[in-house]
């Protein structure tokens, strides 16, 4: 096996080292706040060396970045309840569990502050956006194929998404399971 199959051999060293990186992102944004931190705090927090971290990202942004579009997208898989309310109940709820864990005001937090990066920040905004388009893109194409009436995504967005991400940004009010679907319920 050669070192270019190795790397890429998923459950291994390398993968062990990406989740810890991550936490260790994770983590000191939640501490500390973004942009309070270096390569070199990451690379100690997870044990590894500096070096290994711009050898597989490059910069600290293309980590930033990573952390964002893997914590935010990987987490929110697209439910097939069988029906477009039924499927985004589930995914709103699952949305709304995962941003209210234990990580998650600082992934969104993070997700929020990768704008005003530059332009690596602002691809980094829009590779974020057009993912979790695409996502939930498949679940209302979906439902139009079962004949049912969708909105479009950017609906979904500025009606379920928006309101969780802000009420968990300022702090304001939890969201229940009875906020979440009522969100859907308006949208629907």
């Amino acid at each position: 096996m050669n070192e270019r199959q190795r790397a890429r051999r998923p459950g291994g060293r390398s993968a062990r080292v990406g989740a810890e990186v991550h936490q260790a992102v994770t983590d000191l944004i939640s501490e500390r706040g973004y942009g309070n931190f270096t390569v070199g705090e990451v690379a100690a927090r997870a044990g590894v060396a500096d070096s290994s971290i711009y050898r597989r990202w490059g910069s600290l942004a293309n980590l930033l970045t990573d952390v964002a579009l893997t914590r935010l997208n990987a987490r929110s898989p697209m439910p097939d309840t069988g029906s477009l309310a039924g499927d985004l109940r589930t995914y709103a709820a699952n949305v709304a569990r995962e941003i209210t864990g234990p990580d998650g005001l600082a992934v969104v937090r993070l997700a929020v502050a990768l704008s005003s990066m530059g332009q690596q920040g602002v691809q980094a905004r829009d590779d974020l956006l057009a993912e979790r388009t695409r996502q939930l893109q498949s679940m209302l194409d979906r439902a139009r194929e079962r004949g049912e009436h969708a909105p479009d995504a950017f609906a979904v967005l500025d009606h379920i998404m928006a309101p969780m991400y802000i009420r968990v940004l300022l702090g304001i009010g939890p969201l229940t399971p009875e906020y979440v679907d009522g969100l859907v319920d308006r949208l629907l």
